[in-house]
This record gives C-alpha cells, structure tokens and sequence, in this order.
C-alpha cells in the first residue's frame, strides 16, 4: 500500500480497463489479468503503467494497493497487488522465499529437446548492451550473477514449434526467456532472445496461475485464462490442441 499520495486522476478508459482486468478481490489483496502491452511500472517512454493506474482504488487519504512481484511488459497474465503495508511484507516475503507456485504458457520455436520435461539450472547476470538492459548466462561464482532455475514441461509439439509450460523456482529479470533461449528455443515474438516480430506479433508468454498463501491464512490459487493472440499464434503453430 502506497502512503499518502495524491491521487491521480486517471481516465475513464484506463479506469474501465483496469476494472475489466480484475480477476480476484478480497480484503487484502487484488489480482489482475494483465494484457501483453501494458507496462507494469511507468519509466522513460510509458505513457501508461498498471502501477499508475492503482490510483483508481486508493482511499480518500491517498493509499493505494500496491503490486509486489513483476511482469515484462510483454507477458500477459496474473500480477497481484497488496490492500496494505503488512499484506505487502507477508506477500513479498512469501515471494521471496519461493513459497509461490508460478506456472507459465510459452510458445517456442527452435531446437526442440527430445525430452518432455526438465529443469534448467543456469546462473544469470544482468549486462548493459546499447544502453538496454538483459540477462546472459554466466558461471555461478561471476561477480552480480545470480542463481535461477526453471522447471519446464512440453504440452504439445509441431516441428519446430511447442506449447511449453514453464514453471520457474526463481524470479530473476527475463529468466524464462534467457533459459529457453539457452536450451535453443526462444519464445515467439520475443525482440532481446528470439526472433521478435519475424515469429509473432508480441512475446509469447502468458503467466497463467500463481497459488501463494493468503495473508488471513490458506492457498489462494489465481488463474488467467489464455488471451486470443496467444490462442491464433498456437493455432498457427498447430499447437492449438494444448490449450
């Protein structure tokens, strides 16, 4: 929960499509179905955040919810904000100590494994290229790598093409996306590790569920369902069976 902002005035467009995009509510937490597009925090060049536009549920002394993980403004999918400072500690920390089961839709094109599952276990460290920040594999003990592990399953194959889904233990920038570059096959669409437009119109990453534990106790589990880009590009793929 953001303290004592003003709150900003945020259109009837964007005020109906952050409305649209919510998935779960309850008295500490709001879940989003967030579209492929739409920046998670506001930065050189965004006109438009989900960060920004928690505005719409502040309180009249300024509090907002507050978002306590992350998505690449290309992914779609399940993001959660916290109601109130210590829902956001419990959540973050929950996060943190990898106690959220995150579950991923990708759609890949490349060098198949021949196996149907797998665990990718490569470190990863963040390098400045052109002024743009990625991620590059690198040995364990290189200074600012960090440890990163992804759990991945095939859903169905075409070729050159497969429904992946991917099931990462750690939440470093970009992980999915470095580990199936790594394993030679990039996701569709992706710009910095694949192909980018030559094999889809965006990146081809759906984040379709999370279960965490609530705050007031119990599982939560959050499921966004598959949006239709991602449905024609599987189709045209032939993957349409996996989904």
């Amino acid at each position: 929960m953001t303290r004592n902002r003003e709150i900003q005035a945020i259109s009837e467009e964007d005020t109906a499509l952050v409305r649209a995009m919510v998935l779960h509510e309850d008295n500490s937490l709001i879940a989003f179905n967030k579209p492929a597009g739409l920046a998670v925090q506001a930065g050189s060049g965004v006109a438009r955040s989900l960060d920004g536009m928690m505005a719409v549920f502040a309180k009249s002394n300024g509090k907002r919810p507050r978002l306590v993980h992350r998505l690449d403004q290309g992914t779609s999918g399940v993001i959660v904000a916290a109601k109130t400072h210590p829902v956001a500690a419990k959540l973050s920390d929950a996060f943190a100590g990898r106690e959220v089961q995150k579950t991923y839709l990708a759609l890949v094109k490349g060098r198949l494994p021949q196996a149907e599952a797998g665990v990718i276990d490569a470190a990863l460290v963040k390098v400045e290229e052109g002024g743009k920040a990625r991620m590059i594999l690198a040995r364990p003990d290189r200074k600012g790598a960090q440890a990163a592990r992804t759990g991945w399953r095939i859903v169905a194959r075409e070729g050159a093409f497969a429904l992946m889904q991917m099931s990462p233990e750690t939440g470093r920038m970009h992980q999915i996306r470095v580990h199936l570059m790594s394993l030679g096959c990039p996701i569709l669409g992706d710009a910095l590790y694949g192909e980018g437009q030559a094999t889809a119109p965006r990146l081809m990453l759906h984040a379709e569920k999370l279960a965490l534990p609530h705050p007031e106790g119990g599982q939560l589990v959050l499921e966004a369902p598959v949006p239709d880009d991602f449905r024609a590009s599987a189709k045209a793929a032939g993957l349409q069976a996996g989904l």
